[in-house]
């Protein structure tokens, strides 16, 4: 089964790699999303994000691949036969916001796969990441 993990990754953590690794062993292939979202400003757009993406994913890693996407999720998923989407979270605020969207994306046809954050990694965020930057 082929599964993608949309975020906009910006930037692209030490937790959300490991989400890539753990969906990398659960899907025969895993498609990372690189994603718009109208509600953020990233610092650059989803190709360079897309590029930062596939630097620090491992070369061997063959059946994890990078796209960068401006449209839904569940629209990806329909035109590239992709069976579930793969989303981390954190903490029962990251699964308020998540459970939502992984029902609209049901009601359209494609599940959604939650995977709780390491214990190590569930304080890392984006967020947190840019303001150590600054």
């Amino acid at each position: 089964m082929r599964a993608v993990y949309p975020g906009s990754f910006d930037p692209f953590t030490p937790g959300h790699l490991n989400v890539v690794k753990r969906a990398h062993a659960l899907f025969d292939e895993v498609v990372v999303l690189v994603a718009v979202n109208s509600l953020k400003h990233p610092d650059s757009d989803e190709e360079e994000r897309a590029a930062a993406v596939r630097a620090i994913l491992p070369v061997g890693w063959t059946s994890v691949t990078v796209v960068a996407w401006s449209g839904l999720t569940s629209t990806y998923c329909r035109r590239h036969d992709v069976g579930v989407i793969v989303r981390g979270v954190r903490n029962t605020t990251d699964l308020q916001a998540e459970y939502p969207l992984a029902a609209m994306n049901q009601s359209l046809g494609v599940p959604t796969v939650f995977l709780p954050a390491q214990a190590d990694l569930a304080a890392v965020s984006s967020t947190a990441v840019r303001a150590l930057r600054t």
